[in-house]
């Protein structure tokens, strides 16, 4: 009876995606079990590259279209639509990711998350009623607001003015309008994507914690913290919500918490939103391997990394997981007991980084191969 190999990768940045992980696992292992059933999952965990994985697990389609960047400035953002036609996916880095500043650019006092909301109103375009939206990698601090005005929401400072994009310009408002708001968002589920509990405001804030890396100096965190603890206050007040405190609030710069004040949305792990939209508990059952992995694997993969999901998933079924990884770190002992059986380098001699990314896909085959024939020479010698 042939073996059924289920592979379920994430990416390996710079080097392969998730679906090129999954070719040149089956590539290696094929040369041991050449009739074998190979079942490829592309797999992420909310992060980058979770439209391009889905897309690709699904069957689905991406779209490109012109947004508004974080500077303000036209972008190439892009979504896709899962196979089945009904469900988007969108990672807001593609309208206002962090990879459109540079050092001398960069200032979350004045960037904006609109792009993020033109996404999502291309998808209601196209009469979408689900979207997963992941929201890493930002390089906005303007708590959302900027999402909300694309999709029909209005702030106005105690002059009747509009407020300026950005979080510096928070601290200003007085009144949100949101008389305009898109009414197909009432009837719209938004899964997000968040790995992260922080709160919008504080010593844990969206400021506090993540504002330095886009930019923000001491000053800055300290202005946009008030500005948006002001903001909150306003939301409260006039809308009823409380996001001040609530777990995620603080992710990408507040967009958790504008999500959660302007929209039905639910903060999920990335990983578990993944797992359950690419259906891989139903493609494990009955399969007799599954292969994961990514660029690199240490402690920080049992906090929910993709092959920590994997596994967990796989071990419902009781399916042997091998994880593959660019390179492997310290303290991966804990994941042996969360489900992964044996975890495996690609690596094959000390060479500089950028000739290793672009020998991914020999080395990912050439591994695969040898852990293919371990597996077949262990069974006989097994029966």
């Amino acid at each position: 009876m042939n073996k059924t190999f289920v592979l379920a990768p994430d990416s390996f940045k710079e080097s392969m995606t998730a679906k090129q992980v999954c070719l040149a696992m089956e590539a290696g292992l094929k040369r041991v079990f050449p009739d074998a059933n190979y079942i490829h999952v592309p797999m992420a965990d909310g992060g980058e590259g979770t439209t391009q994985s889905l897309i690709d697990a699904t069957g689905g389609e991406i779209f490109t279209l012109e947004v508004t960047g974080p500077l303000g400035t036209p972008v190439e953002g892009c979504y896709g639509i899962m196979g089945g036609g009904d469900i988007a996916v969108i990672e807001m880095a593609s309208a206002s990711g962090i990879h459109y500043v540079n050092p001398h650019t960069k200032n979350p006092l004045l960037t904006t998350t609109w792009g993020t909301g033109e996404l999502i109103r291309a998808c209601l375009d196209k009469g979408i009623r689900k979207i997963i939206l992941g929201i890493g990698g930002s390089a906005t601090n303007d708590g959302g607001a900027g999402m909300a005005e694309a999709l029909g929401v209005r702030f106005f400072d105690k002059q009747g003015e509009r407020l300026a994009p950005g979080g510096g310009a928070l601290g200003d408002l007085h009144r949100i309008d949101i008389s305009g708001l898109d009414s197909r968002l009432a009837e719209v589920d938004i899964q997000v994507a968040c790995d992260v509990t922080n709160p919008l405001c504080g010593p844990q804030g969206a400021s506090a914690v993540f504002g330095p890396q886009k930019g923000a100096t001491p000053e800055m965190v300290a202005t946009l913290d008030h500005h948006l603890a002001h903001y909150a206050d306003v939301i409260s007040q006039q809308l009823g919500y409380e996001v001040a405190a609530t777990p995620g609030a603080g992710a990408a710069g507040g967009l958790g918490a504008g999500l959660m004040a302007f929209t039905h949305s639910t903060l999920r792990k990335g990983i578990e939103i993944v797992v359950e939209y690419s259906g891989l508990s139903a493609k494990l059952a009955g399969a007799d391997y599954c292969f994961t992995g990514e660029g690199r694997i240490d402690f920080q993969t049992r906090f929910g990394k993709t092959p920590f999901g994997v596994a967990q998933t796989a071990r419902q079924h009781q399916v042997p997981v091998i994880a593959v990884a660019g390179s492997i770190g310290d303290d991966v002992g804990a994941l042996y007991d969360a489900g992964i059986d044996a975890i495996f380098g690609i690596i094959p001699h000390a060479a500089a980084i950028e000739s290793l990314l672009q020998e991914g896909t020999t080395n990912m085959e050439r591994t695969c191969e040898n852990i293919g024939r371990l597996i077949k020479k262990t069974a006989a010698v097994s029966h």
